[in-house]
C-alpha cells in the first residue's frame, strides 16, 4: 500500500512509526505498512461463496455453496496460533465472507485474542442490526468494494442494483460508527470513474478509499488487455494525488490509498522532487521503512479450505494446509524454495527490476503479475509504468 494522504499530504512523519518501535504488535494500523518485523496481515478466504458475479474477481467466486470450507473451530484454531505468532490483523474476505453466518463469532474471536478484525465485503449484505453487531464485537475496519457509479459498478459486479446496496450498506456502517472505505479496482473500463470516485467519498462523509492496480488473477486475468498501459496509469496516479490534496486544501482530511503497485512510491517521490517541496526527504524514509511488495512476507493468505498462500492472488501455488501444521510454521519453514526466495526476492529479480535504482523501495513490485504476463516470475511487473531515466537506466 502507497498512502498517498501520508506522504503527500503529511499526515505521517518518519518519527510517528519509529516511537513505536516499529513492531507490528505495537504500531497502531494506519503505520503498520512501516513495520520493520513485517508479521504477516492474513487474509482468510473464508468462504467461494458469494451473492455477485464480479468480472475481476480474484477468489473466482461462485454463487453456490462452497464445500470443505473451515469449520468454526478449525477457524478459531487457526486465530489462535495467528495471535500467539503475533500476526497484528485477520482480514476475513471471501468471496463474500457475510455469507458465513459464523462470520461475527469469529471475528469476535480474533478481536478477544488481541488482532484486529477486518472485513473485505461487497457491502449488500449489511443491515443495520450487522452494523451494530460488527460495532459491539469491535471490528476496526469495514472495505467495501465499488467500482464505479450504479451503472459501471452494477457492470462489474454482474448483479442490478448492487451499487445501491453496497451503499446502503455503507450508510449503515457509517451510522453505527464503525470504520468504513471504498476498494476502487482501476481498469480501462472504468477509469473514468476515479473522480466521481471521490465525489462519492465527500458526497457521503466517507473517509477512506484505496485505489487497487488490476492483478492478473482468477478472472481477472481475462482483463489483462484492459489494465492501462504507462501513460494511462501515470494519469489516473496523478488525478488521485490531485483529488486527494484538493480535498485537504479544503479541510478534508480522507484516508487515500493506493494498492498493488509499488512503483507508485517512487512516482510520489519523483513528483515531490519535481515541485520542490521539502517533504520529499521525509517520503523517502517512510518508503524505505516500507519495502514495497511484501506477498510472501508481510501479507499472506489462507484459503477456504486451509490451503497457505503467498498473498490472495497466488492461488495456484500453496506452501502448505492449517489442516495439517499450523500457519506459522508453514510460514516460517524456508525448505520451499519459493517462499524462501519471496522472503529476500531482491536478490532473484532480473531484467530492469534487477538494475532498478528503487529496488529496496519496490521489491521488485508484483511477482505474480509478472508470472500471469509472461510465464516467468521473475521477470520485470508488467505494470512498472515508470520509465528507464526515472528508474536508473538510462544513459
Amino acid at each position: 500500500m502507497i498512502g498517498i494522504s501520508k506522504l503527500y499530504c503529511g499526515t505521517v512523519e518518519p518519527s510517528d512509526a519509529l516511537r513505536y518501535g516499529r513492531h507490528s504488535k505495537d504500531l497502531p494500523s494506519h503505520l503498520l505498512q512501516f513495520s520493520a518485523d513485517k508479521k504477516p496481515v492474513v487474509v482468510w478466504n473464508m468462504t467461494r461463496q458469494c451473492n455477485l458475479k464480479c468480472v475481476h474477481c480474484y477468489a473466482q467466486a461462485k454463487v453456490t455453496p462452497t464445500e470443505n470450507e473451515l469449520t468454526t473451530a478449525e477457524g478459531k484454531t487457526l486465530i489462535d496460533d495467528l495471535s500467539q505468532f503475533g500476526a497484528p490483523v485477520m482480514l476475513f474476505s471471501g468471496g463474500e465472507p457475510l455469507m458465513r453466518p459464523d462470520l461475527p463469532e469469529l471475528a469476535q474471536y480474533a478481536v478477544s485474542k488481541g488482532m484486529r478484525a477486518v472485513i473485505s465485503t461487497n457491502g449488500t449484505l449489511i443491515t443495520r442490526e450487522k452494523a451494530r453487531i460488527f460495532k459491539d464485537i469491535g471490528l476496526s475496519y469495514v472495505g467495501i468494494s465499488l467500482d464505479g457509479l450504479q451503472e459501471v459498478n452494477d457492470l462489474f459486479r454482474g448483479v442490478p442494483g448492487a451499487f445501491e446496496q453496497a451503499l446502503e450498506g455503507i450508510r449503515n456502517c457509517r451510522e453505527a460508527g464503525i470504520k468504513v472505505g471504498l476498494r476502487f479496482t482501476v481498469n480501462k473500463r472504468n477509469v473514468d470513474q476515479v473522480g466521481p470516485i471521490f465525489d462519492l467519498l465527500e458526497q457521503e462523509n466517507i473517509p477512506r478509499v484505496c485505489f487497487y492496480h488490476l492483478v492478473y488473477a482468477g478472472r481477472g486475468s481475462q482483463l489483462m488487455e484492459e489494465d492501462l498501459n504507462p501513460v494511462e496509469t501515470r494519469q489516473v496516479v496523478d488525478l488521485i494525488v490531485d483529488r486527494t490534496k484538493e480535498l485537504f486544501d479544503r479541510g478534508l482530511e480522507k484516508e487515500v490509498l493506493t494498492v498493488d503497485n509499488h512503483a507508485d512510491g517512487p512516482y510520489l517521490y519523483l513528483r515531490l522532487l519535481q515541485e520542490g517541496s521539502s517533504r520529499a526527504p521525509e517520503v523517502l524514509e517512510l518508503l524505505q521503512m516500507n519495502e514495497g511488495n511484501s506477498s510472501g512476507r508481510g501479507i499472506g493468505c489462507v484459503s477456504w479450505d486451509g490451503t497457505v498462500h503467498a498473498d490472495q492472488f497466488w492461488r495456484h501455488v500453496s506452501f502448505g494446509n492449517v489442516r495439517q501444521r499450523p500457519f506459522s510454521e508453514i510460514w516460517q519453514d524456508l525448505s520451499n524454495p519459493l517462499l524462501a526466495r519471496l522472503k529476500d526476492k531482491k536478490k532473484y529479480v532480473t531484467g530492469r527490476c534487477a538494475q532498478c535504482r528503487w529496488l529496496d523501495i519496490c521489491a521488485g513490485n508484483f511477482r505474480v503479475r509478472s508470472e500471469a504476463a509472461t510465464g516467468d516470475l521473475w521477470a520485470p511487473d508488467p505494470a512498472c509504468y515508470l520509465t528507464d531515466e526515472e528508474i536508473g537506466l538510462a544513459a
